[in-house]
């Protein structure tokens, strides 16, 4: 198969719902409750690929996503989970600050991928390691640290 084969992984981006959530059962077994959205968005991104194929002269032939080789699905799938905790000023609907504090406790930040607003389709380490940088800059900022 991989001799008469190219491999694409094509990833669209999963738009906020507060539906979709991961949770921990009374058994310590992990259970993601998921919905999929942004379906018509990731149908177009499909065809723009398969357009392109034709344009390359390969067949436009693809394996659908339910024949994933070598992980399983659903919990595998989300390597890079974000967008499960809301940041922002009011703490009424956020549960951190724009500097990815906790509203309620005064020495818990957060600094993961879980504040982003949603997927962007992409590997979110990049972004992850700035945001870090910059709450760890407003950290030593906050309790008057200087770096010499």
């Amino acid at each position: 198969m991989a001799k008469h084969s190219l491999d694409f992984w094509l990833t669209s981006e999963d738009l906020p719902d507060p539906e979709n959530r991961v949770l921990l059962k009374k058994n310590g077994e992990i259970r993601l409750h998921y919905t999929e959205n942004n379906m018509e968005g990731h149908q177009r991104l499909s065809a723009k690929l398969k357009n392109m194929l034709n344009h390359l002269r390969c067949e436009s032939h693809m394996i659908p996503n339910t024949l994933y080789l070598g992980k399983k699905i659903p919990l595998a799938g989300t390597a890079h989970q974000n967008g499960t905790i809301r940041f922002g000023t009011d703490p009424h609907t956020s549960a951190l600050d724009v500097n990815c504090k906790a509203h309620d406790l005064d020495n818990l930040y957060v600094v993961d991928g879980s504040f982003f607003v949603s997927s962007t389709a992409v590997n979110p380490s990049l972004t992850i390691m700035a945001n870090a940088m910059r709450v760890g800059d407003h950290i030593l900022e906050r309790f008057g640290v200087h770096l010499s």
